[in-house]
């Protein structure tokens, strides 16, 4: 057993809630460390394409951003994260660029696009690389200050102490013991291990399996949700190389569709995630889909609607990838299929991140409320800048009061 200096705030996660939470707390005045099962570079924050909403449209505001969120989670949500989180929007786009986020824009202002289940243009987007830029932006701050990296670190247990808590981390078979006054939960969800136990294909990073909620639950934190898990509409089916890989929503708000054997449309393609995944997998339930060469089930995203200048803008990656498995996106259409993408439930969590358990606090998927019971495309990244700075405001406020 080897134990570490006493910090302020622990940090657990270094996705892109995890790093907003240390680098706020880091900027507060606290002594935080940053604790990750694998490398801190490992994340699904990275992997995310489609890019982040906030109301910046001429005729858009928080507010209306805020209803959306609210009919996307069939008035599931809980008000007050939403509100929030529409609320901070702005400002946490602002926050981003002034750590060199250097957001798509046009004509003097952003690049913005619809996503499903918006009522107006609010997703900004880097390319199609939007999550890779934000936590890369994000890590150089944290690695820059003076707070701690504990890669390859997996917490392994919690306890309270009488000053806040004793984490029992996981080094290469040695146990380390951090303590700290508050500890910040941002170890994600749980969808790879899902889709692994279910036989299906997932769009997450493998790190992904769950095991600090269940921590969380063990030491009697209440959660919301935790069944509902989400899947991404426009998984890759075809060719192997793109299977589980999570096709960008943009791809429908720049004019791909979704098509049926027959070449029908069959859906609105920019509905809320949940009605499109389920009119996908009805429509090859009905017999009206396509068949992979490798007997998976899928059908037509005809992307050839997209304009080439829109797609060399905001799908660059998307284009290379297909391209380099030999299939042109802008020539022919791509087959996709539903995939487990995302854990819409988590924690309880107060305005401040607090879960119900004093001084641990919880920000982004390993968090429930602010998406209800479905999320929208473009939230999960605002939701961890928002409540990831949030909670390490709050964590380092408690600490070091």
């Amino acid at each position: 057993m080897r134990e570490s200096s006493p910090f302020d705030v622990l940090v657990i996660g270094s996705g892109a809630s995890g790093l907003a939470a240390a680098v706020t707390a880091v900027r507060a005045g606290a002594r935080v460390a940053l604790a990750t099962k694998g490398s801190i570079q490992a994340c699904n924050s990275a992997k995310a394409q489609g890019g982040i909403q906030a109301a910046f449209g001429a005729d858009d505001s928080p507010e209306l951003h805020a209803e959306d969120v609210w009919r996307s989670s069939h008035e599931t949500a809980d008000r007050r994260l939403v509100e929030l989180l529409t609320g901070d929007a702005p400002s946490a786009i602002h926050w981003l660029e002034e750590l060199g986020v250097e957001f798509t824009r046009e004509n003097g202002g952003y690049r913005l696009a619809r996503c499903g289940g918006a009522s107006r243009k609010r997703l900004l987007q880097v390319g199609d690389h939007t999550g890779h830029a934000i936590t890369k932006a994000l890590r150089d701050a944290y690695e820059s200050s003076p707070g701690v990296a504990l890669a390859a670190h997996p917490l392994k247990a919690l306890d309270r102490t009488e000053s806040g808590w004793r984490a029992t981390l996981d080094h290469v078979g040695e146990s380390v013991e951090v303590d700290a006054g508050a500890v910040v939960l941002a170890a994600g969800g749980r969808c790879y291990r899902e889709a692994a136990e279910r036989g299906e294909l997932s769009t997450n990073h493998p790190g992904a399996t769950g095991e600090v909620t269940q921590l969380a639950l063990e030491l009697g934190a209440e959660a919301r949700d935790l069944d509902a898990l989400q899947y991404h509409p426009n998984g890759g089916a075809w060719p192997a190389t793109m299977q589980g890989y999570s096709i960008p929503e943009t791809t429908r708000a720049y004019g791909a569709v979704l098509l049926n054997a027959e070449g029908e449309e069959f859906c609105d393609s920019l509905a809320a995630r949940d009605v499109v995944a389920q009119a996908i997998v009805d429509e090859v339930a009905a017999g009206r889909g396509i068949e992979t060469p490798d007997g998976r089930p899928a059908v037509y995203l005809d992307t050839t609607r997209i304009p080439e200048a829109d797609a060399d803008v905001s799908l660059p990656y998307m284009l290379r990838r297909y391209r380099g498995a030999g299939i042109d996106p802008l020539a022919e259409p791509i087959l996709t299929y539903p995939v487990l993408h995302y854990q819409n439930g988590g924690l309880v969590i107060d305005t401040d991140g607090e879960t119900t358990l004093e001084g641990l606090y919880a920000c982004g998927e390993i968090a429930g409320g602010t998406h209800g019971r479905n999320r929208m495309m473009g939230n999960s990244l605002l939701e961890c800048c928002v409540f990831g700075r949030r909670a390490g405001r709050a964590a380092a406020e408690r600490a070091v009061r």
